[in-house]
């Protein structure tokens, strides 16, 4: 005879929204006493080393509209190539700089901000230097699933060109949503990276 099996139900999914500004970044929305400050939202500190830049962008939805409740993550390595995490065994990475960021979009216009360092290369898992770049990870109201892409910095260009990541796209005009062209605003290299959730110019997201 045939055992019956009790499986429990899936449970119904949920959007990242649209609280999720008040749970994650307290203190940017009105809640203060909570955390003295809200996680990730400082990088640096003054002997961090590496240099400067500033990260700006928005995320935009379908029919090109700015996502006014997104929230946006970033995790990237140290000026030499080296993450803040136990599970580096290259070397160890600046303990003045902690390689994770939160930016929740401004109420007004959507835009994140992040101040941190241009992180150096780190290898591929074949051993091939990967080009500098910062992993981003999006939520907001709607989005079932954290979406995942990258930032590729658009001054590195020979090492864009071999990037083993890169060099896989097949659509290579799809390319373009991952490189961040430079700018100077206020004396600061200012990468601006514009994510687009769908739409002709639809980011490339990775499925990990």
């Amino acid at each position: 005879m045939v055992q019956s099996l009790d499986r429990l139900k899936e449970s119904p999914s949920q959007t990242a929204g649209p609280y999720v500004h008040i749970g994650c970044t307290p203190n940017f929305s009105g809640i203060e006493g909570v955390f003295p400050d809200d996680l990730g939202r400082t990088m640096l500190k003054p002997e961090t080393k590496g240099e400067r830049i500033r990260v700006v962008g928005r995320v935009f939805d379908g029919v090109g509209t700015p996502l006014k409740d997104a929230l946006v993550e970033i995790w990237q390595a140290d000026a030499d190539g080296l993450y803040p995490s136990p599970q580096e065994t290259r070397g160890k990475a600046d303990p003045a700089f902690t390689g994770f960021g939160r930016s929740a979009g401004d109420m007004a216009s959507g835009e994140f901000v992040f101040d941190t360092i241009k992180p150096g290369p780190v290898p591929f898992k074949d051993g091939r230097p990967q080009a500098p770049h910062i992993t981003l990870w999006i939520v907001a109201r709607g989005i079932n699933l954290g979406l995942h892409t990258r930032l590729y910095f658009g001054d590195e260009e020979a090492a864009n060109a071999s990037d083993p990541i890169l060099s896989r796209i097949e659509h290579r005009s799809r390319v373009a949503t991952l490189i961040a062209p430079k700018t100077m605003e206020d004396g600061m290299a200012t990468y601006r990276h514009d994510i687009f959730l769908q739409g002709e110019n639809e980011t490339i997201f990775f499925d990990i």
